[in-house]
């Protein structure tokens, strides 16, 4: 019965990849490793061998065939916009030069890692080009991405164009304008600050020295998007937070030209995930950490060590260091800890009453076993000014603990801080976790990092808590979390779940998505609007798939 309506539906079928196509892919396939026939099998064939396998060696023909005409068609879209977004559009040309380049990184009073200068000579190579860098920058928590971006903020400037850096909250953009200040105090370059909390004369006054040319580099939120106008915009740095599409790129367009962009990721990204979410861009990595940072120590703990955890803070207080205390929501009637940052709770975790929140920490520490400490507290839901003014106070040493929600988790440096209490560890991601963890590791001191959870269940028995703590490479757990949490919608919003990948599985199938890549970034480099004989169904099926979602229809 199913053999002759396999044999009536496989004959309905578009075959869609050209011979030639399938037999440069499977001769790719088998030199990373498989053992597939000479020529992939036609769709026909594939299908029959999927529902009617004659033998194993048939199966996996079929398999893989149907998975690579998946991934291909992803992976040819993406560099379709990819092209879209280099290459036909126009961008000034930004020349670093021998001169501009060591005056530049005599602003660091710190010796750069290997990984932070093989970097710059990539991104100074991109902004020299006349079409926009399109670049992503990954690397662990600490490895010194910040320092990339401020020296191609000041590759630009040297260019006598503007640059700018969007942060993902006011916090973080404040720090990193006073930063900026501090290391380009006694020079010309005229740094700005540009947030939500400004008042309305000062931000009036603000934006019309940007349209003037009268700042340099200017820091801000996406309060940067709406109605600034740049002198002569040459770089904006983006952080990965933010949803930066065509239309925000349209926004800083002007008169034809692009600036060139550098968006940094807050946390390492699994490898199948940077050849998908972010296939559209070029990828640079810095693994390397800065020399003489100190140790971090993570543990795992239940309600039993909370006494003596606490005064484990007060010796390290005692010794002249600081504390942060994380609570994972702001108050009972609050769903989330911090409304700036998405990925806050696993969705997965129903709702539970011994949920700990910020307001009830602080009172409870400042009262009881921290009494006698200098207790601050701090969530997204405090006035702009107030934030600043506990970071201030924190960073000044004016405050022994910090309790706070996770808007200290992007960033945030205060070298000094060397002990992390995280509540209710089970409701945050691994890779939350791992930033949150970063906040103690950016001086010399060795730091300290206690994870509780809500709940009875002994923390030891989450996989993804003990992953945690036997684990400091933030790729390694990138990759854990990717396994642990599945794909997400891949080239969508969704952030964990099933992908809208039919066939194909990111996690089993990364050397056949490392192939396709290839492959489809190849093909549009020859024939970049695929009008080569025997490509138009092919073509149909990747406009048809993801063509409005990527613009593919208007890049530009």
């Amino acid at each position: 019965m199913a053999r002759p309506l396999v044999n009536d539906l496989a004959g309905q079928l578009t075959e869609v990849l050209p011979e030639r196509l399938r037999t440069e892919a499977a001769q790719r396939l088998n030199a990373a490793g498989m053992e597939l026939p000479d020529v992939l099998p036609e769709i026909s064939d594939a299908l029959r061998g999927i529902h009617l396998p004659e033998s194993e060696a048939d199966l996996t023909a079929a398999q893989t065939r149907l998975v690579f005409q998946e991934l291909l068609v992803m992976q040819l879209a993406l560099a379709m916009r990819r092209r879209s977004l280099t290459s036909e559009l126009r961008a000034p040309s930004l020349e670093c030069t021998a001169t501009v380049r060591n005056r530049i990184l005599r602003r660091f009073p710190f010796e750069l890692t290997g990984d932070q200068r093989r970097v710059m000579d990539v991104i100074a190579a991109d902004m020299a080009r006349q079409f926009p860098m399109n670049r992503l920058l990954q690397g662990d928590v600490g490895s010194g991405k910040t320092v990339v971006a401020i020296f191609a903020m000041l590759v630009a400037v040297a260019g006598g164009h503007q640059a700018t850096l969007m942060a993902p909250t006011e916090v973080l953009a404040r720090q990193h304008h006073a930063t900026l200040q501090r290391m380009l105090a006694d020079s010309r370059v005229r740094v700005g600050l540009l947030c939500g909390s400004l008042g309305a004369a000062e931000r009036r006054e603000t934006v019309e020295k940007i349209r003037a040319g009268e700042l340099d580099i200017v820091i801000g939120t996406q309060a940067l998007l709406y109605g600034v106008e740049f002198h002569r915009l040459g770089l904006c740095v983006i952080d990965e937070q933010h949803k930066f599409g065509v239309k925000q790129r349209v926004t800083l367009r002007d008169g034809g030209v692009d600036p060139h962009y550098l968006v940094m990721s807050a946390t390492p990204i699994p490898r199948s995930v940077a050849m998908t979410q972010f296939g559209d861009v070029d990828l640079s990595t810095l693994r390397e950490k800065p020399a003489g940072r100190g140790a971090v120590h993570t543990y795992l703990a239940g309600d039993s060590w909370r006494d003596r955890w606490w005064a484990f803070v007060k010796e390290r207080v005692a010794e002249g260091r600081q504390a942060f205390v994380v609570a994972p929501r702001v108050g009972p009637e609050v769903e989330s800890a911090d409304e700036e940052l998405s990925e806050l709770i696993d969705p997965a975790e129903p709702p539970a009453e011994d949920i700990t929140s910020v307001h009830s920490t602080y009172e409870q520490l400042r009262t009881g076993p921290l009494k006698g400490l200098r207790v601050g507290l701090l969530h997204g839901r405090m006035a702009s000014d107030e934030k600043q003014q506990v970071m201030e106070s924190f960073a000044e040493g004016e405050l022994d603990v910090l309790v706070s929600t996770t808007v200290i988790e992007v960033g945030i440096d205060v070298p000094n801080a060397t002990v992390m209490a995280i509540l209710g560890g089970n409701r945050f991601g691994l890779a939350q976790l791992h930033q949150l963890r970063g906040r103690v590791s950016r001086g010399t001191h060795a730091g300290h990092v206690c994870v509780f959870v809500d709940g009875d269940k002994p923390p030891q028995d989450d996989e993804r808590l003990k992953v945690f703590e036997q684990t400091l490479d933030g790729f390694e757990l990138a990759e854990a979390d990717f396994r642990l949490r599945g794909p997400g919608d891949v080239l969508g919003q969704r952030q964990s779940g099933d992908a809208r990948l039919r066939i194909a599985d990111l996690h089993r199938d990364v050397e056949i998505l490392q192939v396709a890549r290839e492959m489809a970034q190849d093909w549009i480099d020859q024939d970049p609007e695929m009008e080569s004989e025997g490509l138009e169904d092919l073509k149909s099926q990747v406009l048809r798939r993801y063509g409005n979602h990527l613009d593919l229809s208007d890049g530009a």
